[in-house]
């Protein structure tokens, strides 16, 4: 919270104060059924290597979209490309070896999505739903509903159109799990090959994959879009190093190593690591009223994201504090040291027998916004 703090903020500290005071009271008076606080076991994480500046994009009203692959439709035809496709760290690595980019319609039933994967080589093997498509080269889609970064969904699919679809929990770092055996029930999907599929004796040009995913299980962990509303998403392209052994394409062997070189990972919106399971550094997928090539909307970035970004700032901290001492703290000098980087905005910070609290009212909605040790950071209106 800022310095001057309004006094709907300072009720806030109040009532935390009281909450803190009695949590605190009843452990310390109570006998052996109480919890005491207990020693917190953190491993290492890595933090994201960038300024935060994700992608944007508007997305606008769709009009007879069918799923082919062949964009040819007008709505199509006047949807602008996304940004060229960056490596997944930024610039912190060179530029992708082959140009990927996607554009994104909508209306009342589906969520479009259409990517170009220029690709002189294109080939597959993974013919099974639900493998793990990214062995082969794929496409891939991050969606986070709410921003509260659970409770996500990712997709995967590859150049025969065998798809991948499954919701996590929560990011890895933070335990998560993995709904493996959920579905988008309702998707659509198509390939469209420009070339030849697992032939290496030519050159092809590249394969565009269309998609249509339904509202009705997207929105199970958020809202349906309106207006002016924002999700976060992000894409992401694995790409194999291949050469061709006997009229067939296999993985390349470094020799170095005698394992196969790592799989390159290009984006949409660069996460400052190779880990495409930070959502917080996703873009944002911003919804239009406006049917495409009839107008165009402006970006209305929300009010909070750079707080928001703060509280994530916070967290990072707490994981590298809690490592290397075995607890967390309510100390913002403390977890200035490893990492929190605001001066301006003091949260109040309650810590629990197994975990923490962190509060934040923002100045400029209205809205308190809370982080748990669980990584998730969501509002509530005051």
């Amino acid at each position: 919270m800022k310095k001057n703090m309004p006094f709907q903020l300072k009720n806030i500290l109040v009532i935390t104060s009281i909450i803190t005071i009695l949590f605190t009271s009843s452990c310390n008076n109570s006998g052996p059924g109480c919890l005491e606080y207990s020693e917190i076991r953190q491993e290492s994480i890595k933090i994201p290597a960038l300024e935060f500046n994700p992608e944007s994009y508007i997305c606008y009203r769709a009009e007879g979209i069918n799923i082919d692959g062949l964009l040819d439709e007008d709505s199509w035809k006047d949807t602008d490309w996304t940004n060229d496709f960056v490596d997944i760290e930024g610039d912190l690595k060179p530029a992708p070896l082959h140009r990927t980019r996607a554009k994104m319609l909508w209306d009342e039933d589906y969520l479009y999505i259409a990517a170009e994967l220029t690709e002189p080589h294109i080939w597959a093997k993974l013919r099974q739903r639900d493998t793990v498509i990214f062995y082969d080269n794929d496409f891939e889609v991050f969606i986070d509903p709410d921003g509260d970064t659970h409770e996500y969904m990712e997709f995967e699919m590859n150049a025969f159109n065998t798809i991948w679809d499954l919701l996590l929990t929560k990011p890895y770092r933070d335990h998560g799990r993995v709904a493996d055996a959920w579905n988008i029930n309702g998707i659509k999907t198509a390939v469209k090959i420009y070339g030849t599929l697992n032939d290496p004796s030519d050159r092809d040009e590249k394969w565009v994959v269309e998609l249509a995913f339904p509202f009705d299980v997207l929105t199970e962990f958020g809202d349906f879009p309106k207006d002016k509303s924002r999700w976060r998403i992000n894409f992401s392209r694995v790409n194999w190093r291949t050469v061709i052994e006997n009229g067939k394409y296999i993985k390349e062997i470094n020799p170095e190593t005698g394992r196969v070189f790592p799989e390159y990972n290009w984006v949409w919106s660069p996460q400052g690591l190779i880990n495409m399971h930070y959502p917080e550094t996703w873009g944002y997928l911003q919804f239009s009223d406006i049917k495409a090539g009839e107008g165009s909307a402006e970006l209305v970035p929300s009010a909070d994201e750079q707080l928001k970004w703060i509280l994530r700032t916070l967290y990072y901290a707490q994981r590298k504090f809690a490592e290397e001492n075995s607890k967390y703290t309510d100390d913002i000098n403390e977890l200035k040291k490893y990492g929190y980087l605001n001066n301006d905005y003091k949260p109040c910070i309650l810590i629990k027998p197994l975990g923490y609290e962190c509060y934040l009212m923002s100045d400029k909605s209205g809205k308190t916004w809370i982080l748990d040790d669980s990584g998730r950071i969501y509002s509530r209106n005051n």
